[in-house]
């Protein structure tokens, strides 16, 4: 009876120790990479049943990405324009 309740304990410990490491300092990010800010030309690309409350700009690749809640996980995939292509910012080039 005692294993039961330390192997429950330690998924107990284990968990929050793992929702910790998802804290994140964003104080002084840029808004742009901020959940559902999402500019005007963006929201009228994007193709049907995407949800962008939920939407946001990766700064590893400068595209949009949602969160899809599936049957078994939620996670982010790309964010796409009714051709199917994702949406990424382009960057010009510095001169």
């Amino acid at each position: 009876m005692q294993t039961k309740y330390r192997n429950c304990s330690l998924v107990i410990i284990a968990s929050a120790l793992l929702a910790s490491c998802g804290i994140t300092n964003t104080e002084g990010q840029n808004d742009r990479y901020e959940i559902g800010n999402i500019p005007e030309n963006v929201v009228a690309m994007a193709a049907p049943n995407q949800d962008l409350s939920t939407a946001r700009l990766l700064s590893e690749d400068d595209c949009y990405w949602y969160m899809h809640a599936g049957p078994v996980e939620t996670t982010l995939v790309p964010l796409r324009a009714t051709g199917g292509r994702p949406i990424c910012v382009v960057q010009q080039p510095v001169s």
